[in-house]
């Protein structure tokens, strides 16, 4: 994900507070130390909130994601910084996740392309063995009298926990272990990025396939019907869905927008559009 506004403040309180950027060299990459310092202050929030095997799990499935992005990034020679991570000391996921600063602009719909469905391919690789994992470590409980946070299931989650459990009998329902967890909220940031709007990895790959004119189309489509979710099904959404309303209808063009992506991208670009089916649920959360 590439929050241009966050990154433009981090940048903004570094000349205030120099010390925080002063780097740390790791082989050929510089680690500005906030960034290190953000990584670990999410290690220890997700730890807080739901102890070490979720903490190590999220941070897994984010820290892959991000470097997904900044990879391919490098492969195309488009600059951009390390991972700021977004601790949050308080429930449920512990972390807002994480952000990347893309600068300059991109040389192709193919590096467009690339770079926006590295980090959610990077991530599922290892959210999926995650929530597997995390599903064969749960246990299945009765729910009569049982107060207690349940979470929406994509398509994808269901599919899984079915192949591990098989058919749950009314009145039960499993208590899931914390890496399981974390492979659930790993499927959620996934659906979250691949919202084909704006400047998330969806929008980058919406407007690589399609380009500019309809790639707004379906930018407007998307927030509209996002909107419609967040008023009629889930308040819950509202907050994200008025960033997308400010934010969402926005994209750079790259420096080559004629050139075309080829047929193995297209096919990917709609394995990544099925996978967002398969991710997203309108009802994360039910209190």
């Amino acid at each position: 994900m590439n929050v241009k506004n966050f990154t433009n403040q981090i940048k903004s309180a570094s000349r205030r507070l120099p010390f925080l950027y002063t780097p740390l060299k790791v082989g050929n990459i510089q680690l500005p130390k906030l960034n290190l310092l953000l990584f670990i202050g999410a290690i220890y929030t997700t730890y807080l909130v739901n102890g070490p095997w979720y903490s190590v799990s999220m941070m897994t499935i984010l820290l892959s994601h991000e470097l997904g992005h900044f990879f391919m990034c490098r492969k195309y020679n488009v600059s951009a910084t390390l991972p700021f991570f977004l601790p949050m000391p308080f429930g449920p996921f512990g972390t807002f996740g994480a952000v990347i600063k893309m600068k300059g602009q991109m040389p192709s719909k193919k590096a467009l392309f690339d770079i926006g469905a590295a980090g959610p391919i990077a991530g599922l690789v290892f959210a999926i063995p995650i929530i597997i994992i995390g599903l064969y470590c749960s246990e299945v409980i009765p729910t009569h009298g049982a107060h207690y946070l349940s979470l929406g299931e994509p398509i994808l989650f269901s599919v899984l926990s079915k192949a591990v459990f098989g058919n749950i009998p009314n009145g039960y329902d499993i208590f899931l272990h914390p890496v399981a967890f974390a492979g659930w909220a790993g499927l959620f940031v996934t659906a979250l990025n691949l919202l084909p709007i704006g400047q998330l990895d969806g929008g980058h790959i919406m407007y690589a396939l399609l380009g500019e004119r309809k790639s707004k189309i379906v930018f407007k489509i998307g927030v509209f019907g996002f909107c419609l979710i967040a008023i009629l099904i889930y308040h819950g959404w509202i907050v994200f869905a008025i960033l997308l309303i400010l934010f969402g209808f926005r994209h750079p063009a790259p420096f080559d927008p004629i050139s075309r992506i080829g047929r193995k991208r297209q096919l990917i670009g709609i394995g990544m559009f099925i996978l967002f089916l398969l991710s997203f649920t309108p009802i994360p959360l039910k209190f």
